[in-house]
């Protein structure tokens, strides 16, 4: 399992919200603890992040719907999973400003640029931070939410190497592939998963795999997509 595929399988969640507004009533919450809960003893962050886990093929070794205690357990048991720098992928545990917990809220990093650290999140919103109601993507002043990372055992650091995710990527292993992926990024047949972009404007989470490319270039030679 890698960053890549967290993050694929967390973007697909970006725009799900409880149902109805207020009740932690999502599928999350549902998954984990095996029946539709509702009320507030019932936050969703954590069982957002355990969810996704799952999903991409590598469920966390402690199962719980605390960001503490997450944070406790690798503390106590995988203490080399507590990095100083993050991946993608990664579980990043806040201290948001102006709380007396240290933990809490919990997302996926997805970068950090100028000091803003971008994640995606369940159960968060423009009116709370971390307890929102809905899957999204944040930003965010690392300086004022203390980030902690944890890159579980199951997340590998490095991505597959026969896939690529931003045109950095591809500029470096396939470059006889930037012209073609930069005319379909162009017309928009290409825009990526994760939503968000990098520092020339490209989408990033474009997922392509060396086949792929080319494909689109063998296409393009033979003139698929015009001049």
């Amino acid at each position: 399992m890698t960053g890549a595929d967290v993050l694929r399988v967390a973007a697909r969640q970006i725009g799900v919200c409880e149902q109805p507004a207020g009740s932690n009533n999502v599928p999350y919450n549902t998954w984990y603890y095996g029946h539709p809960v509702h009320g507030p003893e019932y936050p969703w962050c954590m069982t957002f992040i355990q969810w996704v886990y799952t999903q991409a093929g590598g469920a966390l070794p402690f199962l719980t719907a605390s960001c503490g205690s997450l944070l406790r357990w690798y503390r106590d048991h995988q203490p080399d999973c507590i990095k100083p720098d993050p991946v993608p992928g990664c579980i990043v545990i806040f201290d948001l400003p102006n709380t007396s917990s240290a933990t809490d809220h919990t997302g996926l990093f997805v970068g950090l640029e100028d000091g803003m650290i971008k994640t995606i999140d369940g159960n968060t919103g423009s009116g709370s931070d971390a307890n929102g109601g809905c899957v999204q993507q944040r930003q965010r002043k690392v300086s004022e939410v203390k980030p902690v990372y944890i890159v579980p055992r199951e997340l590998k650091e490095g991505k597959r190497m026969d896939r690529y995710d931003n045109m950095a990527e591809i500029r470096a292993a396939a470059p006889w592939a930037v012209d073609t992926v930069t005319k379909l990024i162009e017309c928009g047949a290409l825009t990526g998963t994760t939503g968000w972009y990098d520092e020339d404007g490209l989408p990033t989470g474009l997922d392509l795999s060396q086949d792929m490319l080319r494909v689109f270039v063998v296409s393009d030679r033979a003139g698929a997509y015009g001049e």
